[in-house]
């Protein structure tokens, strides 16, 4: 095997625990031939993920953890999402999932998803829950979906193993149960923090999430430098666009003084290439593979996307909501005959819009605030340049 090779193997890897940060032996082929090569080069990756990220890797025979931490906890545009519809999971369904990890977390090697129910709902009786007017029930088939949608997450994770049975027939009628085994290995791995919960003292949740996964404080030159290269590699690596003036300004300092060493090493790894502008710097995919949001995206809500992206690239300053809602409506009139049935209809303009906007503050391309939004300025990529019109050259 030539050193290309050994590279091209060892980028794979990596690209692969970017986008999975938890992986599993014995998933479908080619997330087994990843984990075969993550644990193929464990120790560069673990040794290059430690240097410039500050985040540990751990690789056993049976699985592989990335402890990523969020470079912004409060960033509520990467949602958990539902395994086979990619819906966004609501809050009861974060509930729920915690509910069965903490049923998980004291049960037998293997459990019921009856039992899991009975131990979901034991939980709901606790008097925070319940303060909290949450309330859960199994009875009906949209009450148990909640609750499969959780289960489907933990066995994409790997969380849970199914024996026998499965979620649909349960789903229509809640006696026909199905078996899992428990992985206890991958359920302990799940909690990416960089401290033990037990230790954080302060109640709310917000305050809690942000001391879970702070890093300590560094008392040296040395560290503190380091610490700065490792906020800004995890940032390059996981945010869609770093933008200079939203950076603290030692942060700025050190990237503007740091930011080819920084992008090369990212590109020597993962492959990802730098685009560098005077407002920030974002790492491009070339092969449009380390991202779940795509921008352009075909069907519907991607063209109204790109027209709504397109329009406020050009604008003349923020638009309201209200202003855009009547943009997509006349949009949707003059693109009836490619959009889906129904989004010319009045009332689908708003949830047309509301899904554009979802994906572009996402990708980092625009802000909303008090029903105005704005663009950013990585959005005037997707300005459309006025055509130019060249006269036909005349035959001689």
């Amino acid at each position: 095997m030539t050193d290309a090779d050994v590279q091209a193997e060892r980028r794979r890897a990596a690209r692969a625990l970017l986008a999975s940060p938890l992986m599993t032996s014995g998933s479908e082929a080619k997330r087994s031939e990843d984990f075969r090569l993550v644990r193929k080069h464990a120790g560069e990756l673990a040794s290059w993920f430690t240097q410039e990220t500050g985040w540990r890797l751990v690789v056993d025979a049976g699985a592989a953890r990335l402890y990523k931490t969020p470079a912004r906890p409060d960033d509520a545009t990467r949602p958990a999402r539902a395994p086979r519809t990619r819906v966004p999971f609501t809050r009861r369904r974060y509930v729920l999932l915690c509910l069965a990890l903490a049923v998980l977390e004291r049960a037998d090697a293997q459990i019921t998803l009856g039992r899991l129910a009975d131990g979901v709902l034991t939980a709901t009786g606790d008097p925070v829950l319940v303060a909290a007017g949450i309330e859960f029930r199994m009875d009906r088939r949209e009450e148990r979906s909640d609750l499969v949608a959780a289960v489907r997450l933990l066995l994409e994770w790997g969380v849970l193993h199914r024996v026998a049975g499965d979620e649909e027939a349960y789903l229509s009628e809640a006696s026909n149960d199905v078996l899992y085994d428990v992985r206890r290995r991958v359920l302990a791995a799940l909690p990416a923090a960089t401290r033990g919960p037990s230790t954080v003292e302060a109640a709310a949740p917000d305050q809690r999430l942000t001391l879970l996964t702070s890093d300590v404080a560094p008392d040296t030159e040395e560290l503190r430098l380091r610490a700065l290269r490792h906020r800004l590699t995890r940032r390059l690596l996981d945010d869609p666009v770093v933008y200079y003036a939203e950076l603290p300004e030692d942060e700025r300092a050190y990237l503007v003084s740091q930011r080819h060493a920084i992008t090369r090493r990212i590109t020597e790894l993962t492959g990802l290439v730098a685009e560098m502008r005077a407002e920030g710097i974002a790492m491009v995919d070339p092969e449009d593979e380390l991202t779940d949001l795509r921008m352009p995206e075909q069907g519907t809500d991607g063209h109204a996307t790109l027209l709504v992206a397109a329009h406020l690239a050009t604008a003349d300053g923020p638009r309201t909501e209200p202003q855009l809602v009547e943009l997509v409506r006349q949009l949707a009139a003059q693109h009836r005959s490619y959009w889906r049935k129904g989004a010319a209809e009045p009332a689908a303009a708003a949830e047309l819009l509301s899904q554009a906007l979802d994906r572009l503050t996402a990708l980092d391309l625009v802000t909303r605030e008090g029903g105005h939004v704005t663009a950013k300025p990585a959005l005037v990529r997707y300005a459309l340049a006025a055509p130019t019109i060249r006269k036909a050259r005349s035959r001689a």
